[in-house]
C-alpha cells in the first residue's frame, strides 16, 4: 500500500500500539472533499484494554502524513503531540462448501 488511507480502506482490523482494534471508522466523505479542513478528524479507533475503553481520533493531516515502515509493516501516525504505531489487517474468510459438491446439489 502506498498510503495509510489505502491500507485503511482494505483493513478489517487494526492494531494500535500493540492493542487489537476492530472498531474503527474512516470518514469517506471527508476524504473525498477537496476543500476539507486538514485538522478535522477523519479516523476514529476504539478498543478495550483490559476493562478500560481506549479511543483515538486522528486528523486528515495526520493520516495523510503517516509514514510506513516496511520492515515492521506498520504505519507511524503522529497527531496532537503523540505518536502511535498502527498495523492494518485484512480478514480472511472462507466457506465450508466444496466446489464439486455444490454442483451436485
Amino acid at each position: 500500500m502506498s498510503t495509510l488511507i489505502e491500507a485503511l480502506n482494505n483493513a478489517d482490523m487494526l492494531e494500535i500500539d500493540g492493542l487489537h482494534a476492530w472498531q474503527f471508522e474512516l470518514d469517506s466523505a471527508l476524504l473525498s472533499d477537496p476543500q476539507a479542513d486538514a485538522q478535522q478528524p477523519v479516523l476514529w479507533i476504539e478498543c478495550i484494554d483490559g476493562r478500560t475503553p481506549r479511543r483515538w481520533q486522528f486528523s486528515l493531516a495526520a493520516v495523510q502524513a503517516a509514514s510506513h515502515d516496511a520492515q515492521s509493516d506498520a504505519w507511524l501516525l503522529a497527531d496532537a503531540g503523540s505518536s502511535h504505531l498502527l498495523r492494518c489487517f485484512a480478514a480472511f474468510c472462507g466457506d465450508n462448501l466444496d466446489e464439486e459438491d455444490d454442483a451436485a446439489i
